[in-house]
Parts: structure tokens; sequence; C-alpha cells
């Protein structure tokens, strides 16, 4: 990239308040360009007995500060500001998801309709949605008010009813949230938030049957129309009483605000915003995965309309479990090299489930583990695609948060993804890169030509809520030192006989050097030698598509990654899963 438009490069502390966690990063310019040069990290101080999050940030500053040499802290426990050599810094900003996050619940009308659409802007405002409700789901409405009581959300969102329609269906819901009078989890004398944007002409009557249960705030119909949908206007509220009321009732977390020299930004939304970023600037359709102890947060950029998922009970421990249930045993089984019967699997996966905390100690735990993470990935995804895909025949308006003005397209194909970042515990810190691309692939399934990629530590965050304040930082450290770019991946899709070719390729390195192959269908394949990149010129055989159409060929320009060339010739849907040839190139063998 070109050297930063300001001559001076400041210096930028970022920290990232997660629920057990707090990760900062310290980012400067080094010899021109900005680095991300130190990370600290503390226990997160939410909780009692400290019940003040400000003190595990100062904490983990003072660790950035010893590990770099960089005093950030003074002697009465203050920032230090502005950057003066090698003291302070320019600005403190963070992200949150401490004491659980943003937790809300959404009410719908319809299920399909107007809880959908409420149910992304929640999303989108960076929320963990605990329920969504809607007067024609499968619950009757005593189920429906025990789970309101037992949830005692941060805020709700309520929608229903087209503008100008009924209004009978909204206010019965809202009658119903008033029957079950939840309080929320923080504060004992504040009342509820509840985002009304349903019919307009239901406000009054809505506001009326909650005023002694909850501060209603009216917004925007999130779905003024059947065929509309508006969701930035409720995502924005949503963030802003975040903000203003409901992290102020959280231990710590006005200090924090006040600590801060931006807003603090909700953990999921500021990942979804240099994702967003990328896409813009590199002109990609970008996918990034978050796969956690309990939960699975996928998040897609794809023809600039941005979503995001939160698979709830799709994770690596707390929710082994439910994975297990979901996919079956036999799923699991499938990615695995090792034959085990049902017992010595369920045992392994139950292990897991009991001490959720603890990591794999031999390779058959290992291999347990990235079996269950293919299928917790690959149903998070199944759940994302469809979520994706929006409304047929809709006029949407959805930016980060919620999206770019466009029609609805089916739900999202893999084909149109030019990258795949994984991140998360399993992903990130996998023995072999090898690994780490496997599980990907099997659990994406990606088509024609894709990226494989993880994020180094998870710095996302970190330069989401940066690329507010300057985005050619964001964007140089994201490049330089947040993505590891590990393979590119080919797949020809067609039909071809088992063991015969399906395309054929050459490869021209940067120095020179001329590479030619054959790729035979079933098989997985590798060209290390790309790892310094270069140019790979593709023949199909017959109709099949390597990413340019049936039976076209076709010229990529490859940059460096750490593995190289991937050709994965097993089709679509897999012919063959591969367990072994993985084994082997995590191995180093070919």
């Amino acid at each position: 990239m070109k050297d930063h438009p300001q001559n001076n490069g400041k210096v930028y502390v970022i920290t990232d308040c997660g629920s057990t966690t707090t990760k900062a990063i310290l980012i400067e310019m080094v010899d021109g360009v900005y680095r991300q040069t130190c990370r600290g990290e503390s226990p997160t101080t939410v909780e009692a007995p400290v019940a003040d999050v400000t003190v595990g940030v100062k904490r983990a500053l003072k660790d950035i500060g010893e590990l770099s040499g960089r005093k950030l802290i003074d002697d009465s426990d203050n920032i230090i500001r502005p950057a003066n050599g090698s003291v302070g810094c320019d600005m403190y900003i963070s992200t949150s998801s401490a004491g659980g996050g943003l937790q809300m619940v959404v009410l719908g009308l319809v299920k399909n309709i107007s809880a959908a659409s409420a149910l992304k802007a929640a999303l989108g405002a960076g929320a963990i949605v605990t329920d969504s409700i809607a007067a024609d789901d499968e619950r009757d409405t005593q189920e429906q008010v025990e789970r309101l009581r037992k949830l005692r959300p941060d805020m709700v969102l309520l929608a229903g009813g087209t503008d100008g329609g009924q209004t009978v269906g909204v206010v019965e819901l809202a009658e119903l949230l008033a029957l079950a009078e939840p309080h929320p989890r923080f504060g004992d004398s504040y009342q509820l938030p509840v985002v009304y944007a349903g019919n307009r002409h239901a406000a009054n009557e809505v506001k009326k049957v909650l005023q002694q249960t909850a501060t209603v705030i009216g917004e925007r119909n999130v779905r003024p129309s059947v065929e509309e949908e508006t969701l930035t206007f409720a995502r924005d509220r949503i963030h802003t009483l975040f903000l203003e009321h409901v992290m102020q009732q959280a231990p710590g977390f006005g200090r924090l605000i006040d600590l801060c020299d931006a807003s603090v930004v909700p953990t999921p939304s500021a990942v979804g915003k240099m994702l967003q970023l990328l896409g813009t600037h590199k002109q990609t359709n970008a996918l990034c995965v978050d796969i956690g102890g309990a939960t699975t947060d996928v998040f897609s950029v794809v023809d600039g309309q941005f979503n995001r998922t939160v698979s709830a009970n799709l994770g690596m421990s707390y929710s082994a479990g439910f994975v297990l249930q979901e996919s079956g045993i036999e799923n699991i089984r499938r990615w695995m090299s090792e034959t085990l019967d049902d017992r010595e699997l369920l045992n392994q996966l139950m292990n897991k489930t009991v001490r959720p905390t603890t990591i794999p100690d031999t390779e058959l735990e290992l291999a347990v583990e990235q079996a269950l993470a293919r299928e917790a990935l690959r149903l998070s995804f199944e759940q994302h695609r469809t979520f994706a895909g929006g409304l047929k025949g809709a006029a949407t308006d959805r930016n980060i948060d919620g999206g770019f003005s466009m029609g609805k397209k089916d739900d999202l194909q893999v084909g149109q993804l030019d990258l795949i970042i994984g991140s998360g515990g399993v992903l990130s810190h996998a023995p072999s890169p090898w690994q780490t691309v496997a599980m990907l692939v099997d659990s994406f399934l990606p088509e024609g030509i894709t990226t494989i990629a993880k994020d180094s530590i998870f710095m996302m965050p970190h330069l989401g809520v940066l690329s507010d304040i300057d985005e050619f930082a964001a964007l140089e450290v994201f490049f330089r030192d947040c993505i590891v770019p590990l393979a590119m991946s080919i797949v020809p899709l067609g039909r071809c006989r088992s063991g015969r070719p399906c395309m054929t390729y050459r490869f021209v390195s940067g120095q020179g050097e001329e590479l030619t192959g054959t790729v035979n269908w079933g098989e997985l394949t590798n060209l290390d030698s790309a790892k310094e990149g270069g140019t790979l010129y593709l023949l199909p055989e017959g109709h099949v598509d390597v990413g340019f159409g049936r039976g076209q060929r076709g010229t990529v320009e490859v940059a460096p990654t750490r593995l190289g060339l991937l050709f994965d010739g097993r089709g679509r849907p897999l012919e063959n899963r591969g367990a072994a040839l993985w084994e082997r190139f995590s191995r180093g063998e070919r």
C-alpha cells in the first residue's frame, strides 16, 4: 500500500472487552506504514468483586506498556494523551461484548415477515438475540410469557403490521409484553427500553399499553409494506440506546465511555464494519466466521450487502452436545480417518461437553474436535445462507448493520465468495495450517477460485472500530498484521469419471519459472511452489467449470499465501471426504 497521507502517524490504543478477556493492541507507524506492534490482555472485570470494566482495560494497557516500553498509564491511573516520543497515545478506542454484550429479544407479528426483519435489524446492531417471538410461532401465550420473564434482555425490538394496516395484532403483542413484565439485566430502577418499529398508526396505542412496563421509543417501521424492508433506522436507534442507556447501567461502562475518544462499538458490529470496508476497498465478496465455545458468528459481504448471523447453540465446548444433536454422530464421524464405533466417539464428545474448557491432549481428541468444528461451521453456514437471502422482490435499505439498497437474490451461493476468513481457537490455533484450511474448505465447500485465510489474533473488532476514525490505518494493519492468507482454493465443477483428468494448469512464478500439472477427479492436490505468488493458467476438460464458466479457460493472478495452491477435485457435493489426504498434507507429505 502507499504511504499514509499524513506525514506524522498517530499512535492508537484499542481494546476489545470480551466476556472473559480484555484484549488490547498498540498500532503505530513503523517505517512509514501502520503496524500492530504490541498486544496485551487482562481478565475482564465487569463482574463482582471488581465490577468495573475499566480496571481490566487499564491492566491490559499496562501490559502493553511493559511489553512495548511505551508508558500508557500515568501515576494517577489515567491514560496519557497525546503521544510524546515513547510515552502515551493519541487515541484510545474500544469495542465490547463484556457482560454478554447487547442481549435482545425481538417480537414480530408474523414469524417470516415482521419478526424476520426485526431479527435482521437487531443482529445488524451487534446484538445477541436470545429469542424471536412471533404471534404465529408454535408456542402458546403462556409459554411466550414465561420465556420473556426468564430472559431478562437489555432491550426489546417490537415490530408488526404494515403502515396503514390493522393495528390489532401488534397491540396484542404489546399486551403480551406488558403481561410478562420482563426486567432488564442491569439496573434495579431502570425501565426496559422497547424500540417500537411496527405499524406507525399503532404507535400511540402500543405506548399506552406499555407505559407502566417499559420505556417505548418509536422508530420507522422495519416492514412498512410486505414487499419493503427498512432496517437502518431501527438499527441506529438500537445502537444509540445501547451506548446511552444500556451500557450506562452495566458495571463500569459509563467510565469506559468517558475514557474512550470515540463511541464504544459492540464487538460483532465492529467485525462487520471491517468486513464491509474490505469489500468496498477490494471489491471483494467475503465471508468471516468466528467459532467460539458456545456460539458461532458468521458475517458476509456479497455484492455490497452485509449480513450477520449468530448460531447461539453451535460451538466447540459448551454447545458440543447441541452440535451432536443437530448433525448426528454419522456426520461427525465422516470427517475422521480413524474408525471409531459409536460408543467410543460418543464418549469423546461427551468428555468435551462435561469438560468444556479443556483442549485436545491427544491426536484422537484433536481429530474429534476438528470433526466437530466442521459440523458446527457447516450448520452455522446453512443458517447464514438462508438468512442472507433477504426478501423476494423486495426493495431493501440495509448497510453495514443492515446494508446497501438492492433487490433480493437467492440464498447466498458459495461460488460468489472470493475470500473466506476463519477465526476462533479451533481455527486460529490448529497445530498445522493445513488443518485450518481443511476445516474451512470441508465446512463451506467453496467453488471456483477462493482464497482461504485466518485472522491471526482476532484483530478484526479492533480494526473495525479504528476504521471509523482512520480507514487507511485500519486497512494497512489488516493486510500486514491481521489476515493470514493460507491458500488459494481451485475447485472444478462438473461430472468426470473418478481418477480421470478434469483440468490441467500452468503456473508461472514471479521469477519466470514454469510448472504444469493435471488435476484428477476425486483428488486433493496442492502446489506449494506457488507460495510466493505468480500467474496461473487453467484449462478445463470438456464441460468442467474451473471458475470461468463451463468449458472456459482462464487466468488467475495468485497472491502470496502460506501454503500455495489447493486443487480440490472432489466435486460438489463431496464424493471423497479426503480425511486421509488432509492428514498427509498436515504431515508435509505429497
